[in-house]
């Protein structure tokens, strides 16, 4: 059964969900719960095994043809092996299919890796490999010998001669010096010559795995291009794209898989009209990314928000938050002014510097503010979403004196964060790498092998009513990291209020640069700002 009739059906949204940032509604908060339900009695086991991780699941909130409310089911890309659950929407295109198109062309694939494996494995192979590289080896070894004779010889011959010889003598030492060029030049030819003779047969070996590996590559995106193909996606006009057709470069791996296209999918199949939707994460957490056990998330957006674009069409789809918010009332608040620098504080939810939306910036009212000079430059950034202090600079001059401070780390900054939940610890330090998710800009990954190294120390202020106040102290700059630190499980598990990437979505993000202090660049002293934040 995959329409599961809803016992709640009060309080319809006008609106459908924008999945890209949203808190759930009603509907879909009674819809979530009657599947965290179903997965509680029947998958609870599997998901918090200790080898497994959570995953991704959906609900959308849906009315059928005789008007009754019910909710669809969805999960992120395959569940224990499988693609299709009774309980759940069928995906887009079931790549399981014994019989099917992908699975032939995957065994195609094995039977050519089989082949790649069985010559890079093989014995005579590697033997002639191993001959190769030792007579390489022995060969520079004689080489280099040569090399430091021939040069000792000629400061012997370079001594003899400074003692006035014969020419006779001078002729016997020109002699001696051109025998052992003709040696090394001797040596060369011969090495090369038996070097070559032993890289014919391994250059054919090689040739026959790079022609398999090409072979496989070709089939690769053959198939590739093929499974892009069957992923078809309608949208609320009964309108049909491709994979292929939606993007314009090469589709990310996994397009297609994730729980909203699969919902929305068999919603327009079944003509059933959609009224809300939400996601959430059910396990145990991954390492790298943010994700808790029952914590609504957002839509991705390599992956989703292409093919979500053509599905929500004729939906009427709720505005992005964020472009709902009025540039008409922002005004500079300026803490300090003197001849050379400007600290200004930043309001939530205003970009830093211009951006790829229209909405105004920090930057261009300062180019407005300040128009006699050859700035100002803004010196450092805070997040859309953070509020708190920016220094500017009027000139470059000051924005070098200024950058070089951030560049040596003697610049010190304190954040205010209101975090949603307590902590076992009052102070302590966070290392945790970070890089950008690839697959979901701008969001961040913790990884510990290609991640930049990011650090902050945290003081517990005060904890009441299930959430506590924190100062921060970023020694990295890295971006989000105040965010990810905070919402990580190897952080403080705890995500900052209002985080709509790692958190819950609210007003606002409780997060607010409150304290600077680094040398002014004009009278060299040590100077500070702060400014208190409205939730601490």
């Amino acid at each position: 059964m995959r329409f599961h009739p809803l016992t709640y059906t009060d309080d319809i949204p006008e609106l459908f969900t924008y999945p890209f940032n949203y808190s759930p509604d009603k509907l879909s908060l009674s819809a979530s719960k009657e599947l965290i339900n179903y997965l509680n009695k029947n998958w609870k086991d599997f998901f918090f095994k200790k080898s497994s991780i959570g995953k991704m699941f959906g609900v959308l909130v849906v009315q059928n043809s005789s008007g009754k409310l019910g909710y669809l089911a969805a999960f992120s890309g395959k569940l224990a092996d499988k693609n299709d659950y009774d309980h759940f929407v069928p995906p887009v295109f079931d790549t399981l299919i014994q019989e099917g198109f992908y699975k032939v062309g995957e065994k195609e694939l094995d039977k050519l890796t089989a082949k790649i494996l069985t010559l890079e494995s093989d014995l005579v192979f590697n033997t002639q490999k191993k001959a190769l590289h030792q007579f390489i080896a022995d060969g520079e070894a004689i080489r280099k010998e040569l090399k430091i004779s021939i040069k000792q010889n000629k400061e012997r011959r370079k001594n003899i001669r400074a003692q006035n010889i014969s020419s006779e003598q001078n002729k016997l030492l020109d002699e001696e010096s051109k025998t052992e060029q003709i040696e090394l030049k001797r040596f060369n030819k011969t090495f090369k010559k038996d070097k070559e003779d032993l890289e014919r047969p391994i250059k054919q070996w090689v040739n026959k795995i790079q022609t398999l590996k090409t072979a496989r590559k070709a089939k690769s995106n053959q198939l590739q291009t093929e499974i892009f193909e069957q992923y078809t996606f309608l949208n609320a006009f009964q309108e049909s794209k491709s994979i292929n057709q939606i993007f314009k470069a090469t589709p990310p791996a996994g397009a297609g898989e994730c729980a909203a296209p699969k919902l929305l999918q068999y919603a327009y199949y079944e003509n059933y009209k959609p009224i809300s939707i939400a996601e959430f994460w059910y396990g145990k957490p991954p390492e790298s990314a943010v994700r808790k056990h029952l914590e609504f998330y957002p839509a991705c957006k390599s992956k989703c928000e292409p093919i979500l674009g053509h599905m929500l069409a004729g939906l009427n789809v709720a505005p992005n938050p964020i472009d709902t918010l009025s540039d008409d009332n922002i005004k500079l608040d300026i803490l300090f002014e003197d001849e050379v620098i400007i600290i200004v504080n930043k309001p939530p939810h205003v970009l830093s510097v211009p951006g790829k939306t229209e909405h105004i910036s920090i930057e261009e009212l300062l180019k407005e503010y300040v128009s006699n000079y050859d700035g100002p430059y803004l010196v450092h950034r805070l997040d859309y979403s953070t509020s708190g202090l920016l220094i500017a600079a009027k000139n470059l001059k000051t924005y070098k004196h200024i950058q070089a401070q951030f560049a040596d780390k003697t610049i010190k900054k304190r954040y205010v964060a209101l975090l949603d939940g307590k902590l076992k610890n009052t102070r302590g330090k966070i290392e945790l790498p970070l890089r950008v998710d690839l697959e979901n800009r701008p969001q961040q990954l913790v990884d510990f092998i290609h991640g930049k190294e990011a650090v902050t120390f945290y003081e517990v202020i005060r904890s009441e009513k299930e959430q506590t106040l924190v100062n921060f102290f970023p020694q990295t700059g890295r971006t989000h990291q105040l965010r990810v630190h905070a919402a990580h499980q190897n952080g403080l598990n705890n995500a900052i209020v209002g985080d709509d990437l790692y958190g819950s979505s609210a007003d606002r993000l409780h997060l607010h640069a409150e304290w600077i202090s680094f040398i002014h660049p004009k009278s060299l002293r040590k100077v500070e700002f702060y400014i208190k934040a409205i939730f601490s």
